[in-house]
């Protein structure tokens, strides 16, 4: 069985204060090692599920509910009923989001508002036709004082001439130079250097990124697909960013 980054993150991951450690949780270890041994998942958790008899196990694709004994599984966003449907999956990864992303700072090709009001995490591809599209209005974004910080997700995956594309950019003298050439259709050299593409991609399908241009904003809400100029900043401005 294969799970791929359309697994979907669950709700209360690592926020709720009600989270019990995986050692005080029956048949949590057994639980650990089926995942990896059956589907070759690397758990990093097994913690209580917000559903009564559940428990839901954090892995490196994502976080997926298993039974308490072990024997079923399943994946999928929560939503309260009682609160308009609200997606209660999205509304709890923000933390840990931008608790993954922090170690990825230094990676980052940024794009920096003269005047900065506000910072985005851009997972980008430059094979993106809307990638292309956001990226040739970065003035624009860059004017009503939005930073953008580019991560690679390239989407053919790693290894792929597509990644090694992106990892030509990272790896430039000039990186925005690079990037604006690429954005532009323009060949950029092949250039080979430790640029941690592979662990972008990674971090990407992790965090719940199943596409590009992925934007994550500062409070660690991803908002899917091209955002014109204009609309970013009313996003950021309703969420008093």
């Amino acid at each position: 069985m294969t799970f791929t980054r359309a697994i979907s993150l669950t709700a209360a991951l690592m926020l709720s204060p009600m989270l019990v450690k995986a050692a005080e949780l029956p048949n949590a270890a057994a639980i650990k090692q089926k995942l990896s041994d059956n589907l070759g998942l690397e758990v990093v958790e097994v913690q209580k599920a917000p559903l009564d008899g559940l428990y839901q196990a954090i892995t490196d694709r994502g976080v997926i509910y298993v039974s308490k004994d072990g024997s079923k599984l399943f994946h999928g966003n929560i939503y309260d009923m009682d609160q308009g449907m609200t997606n209660l999956t999205e509304a709890a990864l923000a933390g840990p989001r931008k608790e993954m992303i922090k170690p990825f700072e230094k990676d980052m090709i940024v794009y920096k508002a003269k005047n900065q009001k506000h910072v985005v995490t851009i997972f980008t591809d430059v094979s993106c036709g809307y990638c292309r599209k956001l990226h040739n209005q970065m003035d624009q974004y860059n004017d009503l004082g939005i930073t953008v910080r580019y991560l690679a997700f390239p989407r053919q995956g790693v290894p792929s001439a597509n990644a090694d594309d992106m990892r030509s950019i990272w790896c430039a003298k000039n990186p925005l130079q690079a990037m604006n050439d690429a954005q532009n259709g323009k060949s950029v050299p092949l250039v080979k250097c430790d640029a941690k593409i592979a662990e972008q991609y990674k971090l990407g399908g992790t965090i719940g990124v199943s596409g590009t241009p992925a934007i994550v904003l500062e409070d660690g809400s991803l908002v899917p697909g091209y955002q014109p100029p204009a609309d970013l900043l009313r996003t950021l401005e309703s969420r008093g960013e």
